[in-house]
């Protein structure tokens, strides 16, 4: 008996949300035609125009900053492999061997901890800071519904009191349904309309410490890589001191000339002759 009670029960749950559905079809299709009026909130509109553009400046912002990521480890790998080949190629007899090791040590450690520190800093304070959206997203929708079953309820209750052929029941009931579709709706209107203004103007911080956290992060780890370039410079001008006479000069190559420079000194040196015709004429003869 329990069971088929419960079965009962949720099979009544569907046939309601089956009829809330078509109910707020038939509402919608009227205000559509004209047929029926439809509650407006135009402060409330321009809040959710706010939120939707909030959100898609947002989830923007978390797709290029996860390319940055991407892209400092990338950049992490190329300098890692960079520096391996350093070591394979400084022979164990030149000085500076073990300097120029630790300074690699120390590159890999200082990429390992910029990347860290911008997904900790950067990344996911973005993704709390998107989290919050899709809730709020679900709850405007459904606030919509709720206000479709308000109209529909108004709709219903004034139908009743302007008929030929007043039921005082059916409008006792009609006004119940249509004071509890208010209640709930105000409820979620107002909770909303706090929310909305608070979340849009919210914006301006965000983004002020995301991107006062990754150019802070980033300044901080050039600073430290500059430093460790230094000492590598120094252990390499300290091998190219030790081993002076051997010095390999690059000498420029010379520059192929393409058929957009011939071209162009072909114009130049037509440009340069005297014209055809125009030849400038012999000086006269002495006594002349």
């Amino acid at each position: 008996m329990a069971e088929m009670g419960s079965k009962g029960v949720t099979a009544g749950k569907i046939a309601s949300n089956v009829q809330k559905k078509l109910t707020r079809a038939q509402e919608k299709v009227l205000q559509k035609l004209g047929k029926a009026d439809e509650t407006k909130d135009e402060q409330f509109e321009q809040c959710v125009q706010n939120f939707n553009k909030q959100l898609t400046e947002g989830t923007r912002l978390q797709k290029d900053l996860r390319t940055y990521l991407a892209s400092v480890k990338a950049m992490h790998e190329a300098s890692k492999k960079l520096n391996e080949c350093l070591q394979e190629v400084y022979e164990p007899d030149w000085p500076g061997r073990d300097e120029a090791s630790k300074i690699a040590e120390n590159n890999d450690l200082l990429w390992v901890d910029y990347h860290q520190k911008l997904v900790d800093q950067a990344l996911l304070t973005m993704d709390t800071y998107l989290g919050q959206f899709p809730d709020i997203k679900s709850r405007i929708a459904k606030r919509g519904r709720k206000l479709v079953d308000y109209d529909s309820a108004r709709h219903h209750y004034e139908s009743l009191q302007t008929a030929k052929k007043k039921d005082e029941a059916k409008i006792a009931k009609a006004e119940e349904e249509l004071i509890k579709a208010q209640k709930v709706f105000e409820e979620m209107n107002v909770d909303l309309q706090e929310e909305l203004p608070s979340l849009w103007n919210s914006r301006v911080g965000f983004y002020v410490n995301t991107f006062q956290s990754i150019a802070g992060l980033e300044e901080n780890f050039h600073k430290e890589m500059s430093k460790l370039n230094q000492n590598l410079n120094d252990v390499l001008v300290s091998l190219e001191k030790e081993h002076g006479s051997n010095t390999f000069t690059i000498k420029a190559q010379p520059r192929k000339k393409t058929k957009l420079f011939s071209r162009l000194r072909r114009k130049k040196n037509s440009d340069n002759a005297p014209a055809k015709g125009n030849k400038s004429p012999s000086p006269p003869p002495d006594g002349s």
